[in-house]
């Protein structure tokens, strides 16, 4: 009689048994980790066991093929011989071994991001010196590796001891028994190629459940596939021509003069100087912070008392208590600053191909005659930085660590030096060296008279979470609150010898997250989770007053751009928050999948299988609730999104367009 596991097939029933094994025990994990935002009705949970046990199948199966494959074509003669017996045990070690990684792996993933493995983790293959260091730094690295090879080896001594070595080495299992065992797995691959995608396991509107149904191997190999996404393929759209005369329409509203009317493009001449109002061009420098989350001020609702110094500022500048950021991930703050965009799916534009010579709000500083720095303490090599901000004509300014930019790219680029450095993590030097630096340049283009536009990245808010010693009461490498308690100290460190600088009276600071500590939620898109601070401090003749309105991370310069009286053309799709009216104002969300538009309570989001969900938002509870489609919001929204994915596809975010 047919047996799916003849005796040959032994060790690849154990394979099965131990890999299904730790998918139930990661999958618990996750539950219990999560327990209070899951959805546990016994419908909801039953389907999201069932749905992922499918998937389980489907990722062992593509896992096991080639052992599979030589498991059928290796001659029963050679059974238990020597080369047999050296293929085996190395085949299972290495099996077993990327199992139990792929354990940990995901566990770490996880608490960093409360997701299954997505293109982030793809991405980390890339940038293999500052995850290794930041994993090293975060966890007991020994510690885990020398637990995973003792899991590994007890898991083949098991399987030793339980017989399935010596079943396989001594079977007699013919080549037909076998082909006619495989071809279920087979059968299995083929219908998981053709019909099955990572998508199909987002069956809830709980996100928590939709994680959990998921594989995480599958998932990682489907991120891997799959980084970057068409708008027109996988999204709802409209006519191009009705999507430009929305966007349009707001524009024209502002009093902004289109240079070409008649085109599926948005640059256009934007006046905000007038009898009253001149032009100022002081020094700008942009702090860009890393993950900060509005909840953390105490000006924004927090008790937690870490950081002093930005709700100082926050009484003493411009503040928008109301700003929201566009994504998840620093790459994608950048996009939306720098580019004034609302997001796009899947990677960040700073990432992509065909992403030097953008019209950035750089274009704007080099109109009005400023030098252009962008600053990272770490090597701006990660995450592509330094080929977006070179490539769009940025001086770059970072810790070089040997990677080149590319040739076709021309700009000067600064090294932090050792001799510069107090403190370094993986992610690169502390606040305080880069702050040092960013005073060292000012001072130096000072002397030059040229007025300079610094955009500084921060690193010092991020996992381990380390900085030195001494500085505040919260030690180094405890926690989240500490590292924010860090950063803050760092600023006003900063502020304190700015202000005995010549250039500190004409130099505005703008002052900005670019994404929230944690942005995952129970949600589609977890709205609160969004929800950043900024302000702009030291503006001649401002009085210092808090804005309330609903906005968003591409409005920041735009609005400072007003501020400073500037006429300038513009390619951004950002607005000044100053003059929007209550009907203006809007937030634009999105992680890499989902695209949010939140207007007063209501959010509509976008999802990648041309769906459309429309909720009202609860912001005391942070909930989100169906609500019947307003097909003029979701018009609007549609018209957004598209057209930032038209203007990217066919070169109309080019500067020289």
């Amino acid at each position: 009689m047919f047996r799916l596991f003849p005796t040959r097939f032994a060790l690849f029933k154990a394979f099965i048994g131990l890999f299904l094994i730790l998918s139930v025990i990661v999958r618990l994990s996750f539950l219990i980790w999560n327990f209070s935002e899951v959805d546990k009705n016994i419908i909801q949970l039953s389907l999201t066991f069932l749905i992922g046990s499918l998937f389980d199948i489907a990722t062992i199966s593509f896992f096991t093929i080639p052992y599979l494959v030589y498991l059928v074509f290796f001659p029963v003669r050679f059974y238990g011989a020597i080369v047999d017996k050296a293929i085996t045990y190395f085949g299972i070690f290495l099996g077993i071994l990327i199992l139990y990684f792929s354990f940990f792996g995901e566990i770490t993933f996880w608490d960093e991001f409360q997701r299954r493995y997505n293109f982030i983790a793809v991405d980390y293959l890339i940038y293999t010196y500052e995850v290794i260091k930041n994993i090293n730094e975060s966890y007991p690295l020994p510690i885990l590796i020398s637990l995973m090879l003792i899991l590994v080896c007890t898991s083949i001594f098991i399987i030793y001891r339980m017989g399935y070595f010596r079943d396989s080495f001594e079977s007699k299992t013919s080549f037909k028994v076998k082909l006619i065992a495989a071809l279920p797995w087979v059968f299995i691959v083929t219908i998981s190629s053709l019909f099955v995608n990572n998508k199909q396991a987002d069956f809830s509107d709980n996100r928590y459940n939709n994680e959990l149904a998921k594989a995480g191997i599958y998932s990682f190999f489907a991120a891997f596939r799959n980084n970057e996404l068409a708008y027109k393929e996988f999204y709802k759209t409209v006519a191009e021509k009705e999507a430009f005369g929305t966007v349009k329409a707001e524009f024209s509203n502002k009093g902004d003069t289109f240079i070409n009317p008649s085109k599926n493009e948005i640059f256009r001449n934007i006046k905000n100087s007038d009898s009253l109002k001149f032009e100022q061009r002081p020094n700008i420098i942009f702090i860009c912070i890393e993950s900060l989350s509005g909840k953390y001020l105490n000006t924004l609702g927090s008790e937690l008392n870490i950081t002093p110094t930005l709700d100082s500022l926050a009484n003493q500048s411009i503040f928008f208590t109301n700003l929201f950021a566009t994504g998840t991930r620093t790459v994608r703050g950048m996009e939306a600053i720098t580019l004034s965009i609302p997001p796009t799916p899947g990677r960040s534009i700073v990432k992509r191909k065909n992403n030097a010579g953008l019209f950035t709000i750089g274009e704007v500083f080099k109109e009005k005659g400023y030098d252009r720095n962008f600053f990272y303490g770490g090597d701006g090599y990660f995450d592509n930085m330094n080929t977006y901000f070179g490539g769009n004509g940025f001086n770059i300014i970072d810790r070089g660590r040997g990677f080149l930019l590319d040739k076709s790219i021309y700009t000067t680029r600064t090294n932090i030096e050792d001799r510069e450095v107090s403190f370094e993590n993986a992610w690169g030097v502390c606040d305080e060296d880069i702050y040092r630096k960013v005073i060292k340049e000012a001072d130096n283009a000072h002397a030059t008279g040229k007025p300079f536009f610094d955009f500084v990245m921060t690193t010092s808010n991020h996992k381990p979470y380390t900085y030195p010693e001494g500085k505040i009461d919260i030690p180094s490498g405890s926690g989240r609150n500490g590292a924010i308690k860090y950063t803050d100290y760092a600023i006003g460190e900063f502020l304190k010898t700015a202000r005995t600088k010549p250039w500190f009276t004409n130099t505005v600071f703008v002052i900005m997250s670019d994404h929230c500590a944690s942005s995952a939620g129970r949600w589609e898109l977890d709205v609160q989770n969004y929800h950043i601070p900024a302000l702009i401090y030291n503006l001649p003749n401002t009085t210092p007053h808090k804005i309330s309105k609903l906005s968003s991370q591409i409005d920041m310069f735009p609005t400072l751009f007003g501020l400073l009286g500037w006429d300038y053309t513009s390619n951004l799709f950002g607005l000044d928050i100053l003059k929007m009216n209550p009907e203006d104002e809007r937030a634009f969300i999105g992680n890499y999948r989902k695209l949010g538009l939140l207007k007063e309570d209501k959010v509509m989001i976008l999802g990648d299988q041309k769906t459309a969900n429309f909720y009202q938002w609860k912001s005391e509870d942070n909930s989100l609730k169906s609500v019947i489609i307003d097909n003029d919001f979701l018009h609007n929204t549609i018209s957004w999104y598209q057209v930032s994915d038209y203007l990217y596809m066919n070169n109309g975010l080019k500067a020289n367009n």
